[in-house]
């Protein structure tokens, strides 16, 4: 018989993701316990948050007819403590101080027997007992010395001693580990002072030698008279026993040593070999943590709010050391540097002209700009039309839900659309705004491109062009190899290379990350709250107080040197000739540096509205599948409720109850009622314009001679009380009734059945289940009711319903 299952056939028998985590647990208890202790911080486990319990039962309760103790709890605690239960078996005694520490501190009622900390205490003493019983056996099977051996066993008889006495008064544990543990204890002992006599023997101490095995011999034969039905020591009885005997024929035929008492024996040495160990987590060896990207809803807020700080605080920088370029870029233009002093021959185009020209053809010229305005209207249209259509759906919903409401009133118990969709609309709202605010800076872009765009396309014309456009000038040969022209090239050099600096310095800033959810988790774990503020304040200074110091530096650099470069350029205008020409010529080279600084700085906010159009997109993607997903709920639930509706409309009764007929309410023996006793009929309901049916044929007259006497009824016709004469029915208008005749010619009410006490006329008997007035009730002048039905005799078929006064179609329409 197969008594054993493999992984593959375990997993092929689960019939449920239960079984599945069961599983897990039963192949991989210290992934699943390590996984536990993983997710608790990430999730705000609760009876008022997420609320997911363990149910755990008592390990030791056997259970009555309707099961042993449970206890609910969250899912690292009785999770991870089952999952203990299973390790501290296999691998760590330190489990069950674990228990003790962490789990019970944090149950929320009286815990199982099991995991009391009486119980865990007496299991890490007898796990502790087994594991140095374990080293016993090993070193006996290794043959080691006996000295050695004695030394194991008499540590472990102790172990199992103080787990003994820890629970012999308490009756927490099953009654079957009273008796094993008293019995280990004395086996331990016994095989200590067996050992112990092997070593006497060797050291010629045969007295010692028959003293210790007559010990062991008591020992194991308390053992064998008590408590042999758990533990069986026959073997261990048979070896004491024939050393014992050995021992005491050898001394008494050769040695003739003393047997000390008992008590004048040198007790055993002990030698521990175990000792309990702190739980460290993870407690596999490969753990990979499969909630590692999931945080708990606190950490993810603050992560956001980290995020958004660091975002402002790298931006600011960014913007202090663009701003410090630009102004950088503004004073050499206006100074026409470093043109001013490449423009030597008065009649080439300066370097520095030459590269910026370069540059802005590299990189598209004028057609880059022109293709990257044209581009932002229709991705700002998109956008527009993805909002717009996320709104449209939310207004059609809501404008369906307003009129169901005004129709049905308080029947239309479901949350307002209105009041529903209020953190969607101020989320559409704030998009609104945004690009609102997006076109007003496209159009800020927009001007400042026409203001240049005439100078950036002569930037972007050949050499040959470019040298024409601009005007020739006497050259300021005068001013070759001059000390102030060396001093303003120096600071010049010195500027530039300030601004590769700062270049760099930007993309470090926007490559730093780091990331702070360890931080928060920790934080979260110990506190029990995040204080977001001080912590990201505090690691920000930390990640970024480096790069402060650097933006700062360069600013204050620059500022030296634009000072510098401007008092070189005053001593330099002094020095140079100046007349119109000259003066022309140097106008147009400003207007080309200030035409290359713009176009850079235009490419660069264009890239940056078209990056922003894009990712609004996905933003605005998600904004309208979240309002398409709530729209398609709410339809859901708006024809639920619709059915609902209609089922307990359909189940009201359509018209008001009949009340009895006057005649029918008059004490026995009491007068004849002042008022006809003709019944009334029950007011009529008109539904619509339906147009009414064929009159009814009139029942049939049944003379007086053939009328049987009152005292005997029709069978299923109730006879009129002897006590009491039965009322004479009043003939209808215009009708007189035949002489002799007690029967009305004219039907006055429903003619089936005959009322109780009516003797007017008697009822035909009719086939089982026949109507002859097949109209609605809403037709009928009179209700037929119920209580009047002919004993023995089937009911009518229920009539006809009329139609409802709503249709059954939807109101709304279908989408």
């Amino acid at each position: 018989m197969k008594t054993k299952l493999t992984t593959k056939e375990f997993y092929q028998g689960l019939g449920s993701p239960v079984d599945t985590v069961q599983a897990v647990f039963f192949f991989f208890p210290c992934r699943y316990y390590d996984q536990l202790c993983s997710i608790e911080p990430k999730f705000p486990f609760s009876e008022n948050q997420v609320c997911v319990t363990f149910t755990w039962k008592d390990a030791f309760d056997k259970g009555s007819l309707f099961g042993g103790s449970t206890i609910y709890q969250k899912p690292s605690i009785l999770g991870g403590n089952c999952c203990m239960y299973y390790i501290c078996k296999r691998k760590n005694i330190g489990a069950f101080q674990h228990i003790k520490d962490t789990v019970l501190s944090a149950l929320n009622r009286e815990p199982t027997v099991d995991i009391s900390p009486d119980t865990v205490g007496t299991l890490s003493l007898i796990m502790l007992a087994q594991a140095q019983e374990v080293f016993f056996l090993k070193a006996t099977r290794d043959k080691m010395k006996d000295g050695i051996i004695a030394k194991l066993a008499n540590q472990a008889a102790d172990y199992y001693g103080d787990a003994y006495k820890q629970c012999q008064y308490k009756d927490t544990l099953p009654k079957e580990v009273f008796p094993v543990l008293a019995a280990k204890h004395c086996i331990m002992q016994a095989n200590a002072e067996y050992h112990q006599s092997i070593l006497a023997k060797q050291q010629k101490k045969f007295g010692e030698e028959i003293g210790r095995l007559q010990h062991a011999a008591d020992l194991v034969k308390t053992v064998a008279s008590r408590y042999d039905e758990y533990i069986n020591v026959k073997d261990l009885v048979d070896k004491i026993n024939r050393a014992l005997t050995a021992a005491k024929k050898d001394n008494d035929f050769i040695y003739h040593d003393r047997v000390p008492d008992l008590k004048d024996l040198e007790s055993v040495g002990k030698a521990s070999l175990v000792k309990s160990t702190p739980v460290v987590v993870p407690l596999s060896q490969k753990f990979t943590d499969l909630f590692e990207k999931m945080v708990p809803l606190q950490v993810q807020q603050s992560l956001s709010v980290y995020n958004q700080r660091k975002a402002d605080q790298v931006n600011r920088l960014i913007a202090q050391m663009r701003e410090a370029t630009n102004l950088a870029n503004g004073v050499l233009a206006s100074l026409n540097l470093p043109a001013a002093i490449e423009d030597v021959s008065g009649d080439t185009v300066p370097q520095s002209i030459l590269n910026k020209s370069k540059s802005v053809i590299e990189q598209g010229g004028i057609q880059t700009v022109d293709q990257l305005i044209k581009d932002l209207p229709e991705l700002l249209q998109r956008n527009k039309e993805i909002l717009d259509e996320s709104l449209r759906l939310l207004d059609e919903e809501e404008t369906t839900d307003n009129d169901l409401r005004t129709k049905f009133k308080e029947r239309w118990q479901r949350t307002p659309s209105n009041e529903l969709y209020k953190p969607l609309r101020a989320e559409g709202a704030n998009y609104h705004n945004i690009l609102n605010k997006a076109v007003q800076a496209d159009g800020q872009v927009k001007e400042r491109y026409q203001s240049h765009r005439d100078t950036i396309a002569l930037l972007c014309k050949p050499e040959s062009e470019l040298n024409a456009a601009i005007p020739s000038a006497n050259p300021a040969k005068t001013l070759q190899g001059n000390e102030v022209v060396n001093v303003l090239r120096t600071l010049l050099a010195n500027l530039d290379e300030v601004k590769k600096e700062r270049e760099q310095l930007e993309n470090d800033l926007k490559s730093v990350n780091f990331d702070m959810t360890s931080k928060f988790l920790t934080a979260l774990a110990q506190d029990g709250a995040i204080n977001e503020e001080a912590i990201s304040e505090a690691e920000l200074d930390r990640i970024y107080g480096s790069y402060k110091q650097k933006v700062q530096e360069s600013l204050k650099k620059q500022e030296e040197l634009l000072k510098n470069i401007q008092n070189a350029h005053q001593d330099f205008s002094k020095m140079k000739q100046s007349n119109n020409e000259s003066n022309l010529r140097e106008e147009v080279l400003k207007n080309l540096a200030v035409a290359n600084d713009n176009f850079v700085e235009l490419v660069a906010n264009l890239k940056e509205g078209t990056k922003f159009y894009n990712e609004l997109t996905e933003i605005l993607l998600k904004f309208q599948n979240k309002c398409s997903d709530i729209v398609f709920a709410r339809k859901t639930e708006r024809d639920e409720l619709l059915k609902d509706l209609q089922q307990s409309i359909a189940r009201e009764p359509s018209a008001p109850s009949i009340p009895l007929p006057t005649y029918q309410t008059t004490p026995a023996g009491g007068s004849k009622p002042a008022a006809s006793s003709t019944p009334t009929p029950a007011p009529r309901t008109m539904v619509g314009t339906k147009p009414q049916p064929p009159a009814r044929p009139p029942p049939p007259v049944i003379s007086a001679a053939s009328s049987p006497s009152s005292a005997s009824a029709p069978s299923g016709t109730a006879a009129a009380p002897a006590a009491a004469p039965a009322p004479t029915p009043t003939p209808a208008p215009g009708a007189t009734a035949p002489a002799g005749s007690t029967a009305p010619s004219q039907a006055q009410g429903p003619p089936y059945p005959t009322y109780p006490g009516y003797p007017g006329y008697c009822q035909m008997p009719m086939p089982m289940g026949y109507n002859p007035y097949m109209y609605g009730q809403y037709n009928l002048p009179y209700a037929p009711s119920p209580v009047y039905q002919n004993p023995g005799q089937a009911p009518y078929p229920a009539p006809q319903q009329p139609g409802y006064p709503f249709p059954q179609q939807p109101y709304y329409p279908q989408q």
